[in-house]
């Protein structure tokens, strides 16, 4: 692998971080902000109560940041190491 694709790839997934996290970020302040709104419609949705509701949000925020720890940051920094 040659330094200039090491160093495409970095940037790709140096965007890729930058986008998914944006993401994770606006989905944060959207579900707090609207909270209320959420749990209404989900509830009617899902049939599930609030208290499951509050543990499925935190999982989701949850599991959306490990992801992007995992498949987004990790390789930008190893490549970022590489170049």
């Amino acid at each position: 692998m040659t330094i200039e694709t090491i160093n495409t790839l970095g940037e790709l997934f140096g965007w890729i971080s930058l986008i998914n996290m944006s993401l994770l970020l606006l989905s944060t302040v959207l579900l707090f902000s609207l909270k209320s709104v959420a749990i209404k419609i989900h509830s009617k949705m899902f049939g599930l109560d609030e208290k499951d509701l509050n543990r499925a949000y935190f999982q989701y925020l949850a599991q959306f940041k490990i992801l992007i720890i995992v498949f987004n940051v990790t390789p930008y920094i190893a490549l970022k190491l590489m170049g």
